[in-house]
Order: structure tokens, then sequence, then C-alpha cells
């Protein structure tokens, strides 16, 4: 074979073990991104969880099982017309906020965790609503994200999924019961008005009887504090006050004083009758 053909057999040969040799690299170069996880299988069986950055793979025996968001996620459930222990149709929507933590176990233990998370969720809702009652939902809604935080991570932990948080949107019941509801709210409000009037009406009457006791023990602060009626009636207007005759003897010269201060300021005489 003459030496020109040996070597462009030669040249060919290095071409085609250098297009062979980027083809593998090609197919074994990876790359993952900071929150990416990837699941390698070897020969059918878990060897090991590669990334983020670069990782390599063997063509052919090598290969990528799932790739695994690390991030924290959230899913939507609603479980509609579920009833309370208390017999009430009601239905709660609901956030989960969750996160893979092994992504081995995401990848082998189950088929779609996202799925079934979806569905855990879903039933441990209902479950928490049959076992819980209504007063208890609307007034503690802290109370039953954390029973069903705990629920629904006790089931999700075998596949290496967190729960991080459960938030309870919301609440809702027909509007009959929100009707009765309204209605008894009303008649607590309409209860302690009353109860906080007659509070106030038995303050009064104590304060009342205080002041009866004190004028009766001293006659003087009696007598001021009808010339201070007399007063507060007429200071906005002249009048003709009729005094009986045992108060107007009893006051003596000071109604006439303060009937001609009043007059004075009127423009026209103020006369005390007895």
């Amino acid at each position: 074979m003459p030496p020109h053909v040996e070597t462009d057999i030669a040249a060919v040969a290095l071409i085609v073990i250098a297009v062979l040799v980027l083809i593998v690299l090609v197919r074994s170069v990876r790359i993952a991104a900071e929150w990416q996880r990837a699941v390698v299988l070897r020969l059918g069986r878990f060897h090991a969880v590669k990334g983020p950055g670069l990782y390599l793979l063997f063509p052919l025996i090598d290969r990528v099982a799932a790739t695994i968001d690390l991030r924290i996620q959230t899913t939507t459930i609603a479980a509609e017309q579920a009833l309370t222990r208390d017999t009430v149709a009601v239905g709660v929507d609901a956030i989960v906020f969750w996160q893979v933590g092994d992504a081995k176990d995401a990848a082998i233990r189950i088929a779609n965790y996202r799925e079934a998370i979806e569905r855990v969720a879903q039933t441990s809702l209902r479950e928490m609503i049959g076992a819980t009652d209504l007063s208890r939902l609307l007034a503690d809604r802290r109370a039953a994200d954390a029973q069903l935080r705990e629920t629904i991570g006790q089931k999700t932990g075998t596949w290496g999924v967190g729960i991080v948080s459960v938030e309870i949107k919301d609440v809702v019941i027909p509007r009959e019961l929100q009707d009765a509801m309204s209605r008894q709210a009303q008649a607590e409000r309409e209860k302690h008005a009353r109860v906080t009037l007659a509070s106030a009406e038995e303050e009064i009457a104590r304060q009342i009887l205080a002041a009866a006791a004190t004028y009766a023990n001293n006659p003087t602060a009696l007598q001021l504090r009808q010339m201070n009626l007399l007063y507060e009636m007429n200071k906005e207007r002249g009048t003709t006050v009729l005094i009986p005759t045992d108060m107007a003897g009893s006051l003596g010269p000071m109604v006439g004083v303060a009937t001609a201060m009043q007059g004075a300021a009127s423009g026209k005489p103020n006369s005390p009758t007895q």
C-alpha cells in the first residue's frame, strides 16, 4: 500500500476517534443548577446524587433517573363541603409550603412526589376538619395550621420531603349559618351593653346615696348645692323661680343676693316668690 494512502487512513481514523471522543464528552458532561440535584443510576442501581455544577456520566452505563428541585415550593389544597365534628359543612382552602430534603428518597421511594403531596395534603385537611369543631376552626387557625403541618409532615417524611408550613387561607361556611352567627354576635353585644348600663346605674346609685349621706350630715353643703342648682337653671336666661317657704327661709339672704345678681346681668329684675 502506498505511503500516502496509509497516511490518509490514519488521518481519517484519528478524525473518527476525535469525533467519538467529542460525542462521548458531550453526552457525559452535565450541569446542575445551584438548586438542582441529579439522581444517577449506574447499570440500573442507585449510584450517587450529583450537583450542583459540573458532573460526569459514563455513556451506556449511567443515566439520570430524576432531577430534583430543592427550592421551597407551594401546593394549594381545597376541601369542599367537608363536615366538621359538629356536623357543619364548610369549605377550607389552604397552602402547603414544602421542600425536598433528600433527593434520593424523593426519586426512588415514590413515583410522583408532587402529586402524592397534593393527595396527602387534601386527605389530611379533610381529616383535620372532621376532627375539629367549627368554633375552634374559626377562632384558632394557628393551631389548625400546626396540626396540619405535623400530620402532613409525618406522611411525606418517608419520601424525603419536609413540610415547611401550612397556612389556611379561608373558611367558607353556609350563608344561613353566617346569618345565625351574626345574630348571635349582635345579641352578645346587646347583652354586654345592658350589663354595662346596669353597672353604671348601680355605680350612680351608690354615689347618690353617698351624696345624700353627706348632705344629711352637713346642712351647709346642702344649701350650697341648692344655690348651685338655682344658678345653673338661670345662667342661660332670666326666669322667675318659685321657692318653697321652708327652702327660702333656709337659704336666707343668699337667695336675694343671687337673684339680684342674675337680674342685673339679664337687664330685668327677678323676684323670688315665697
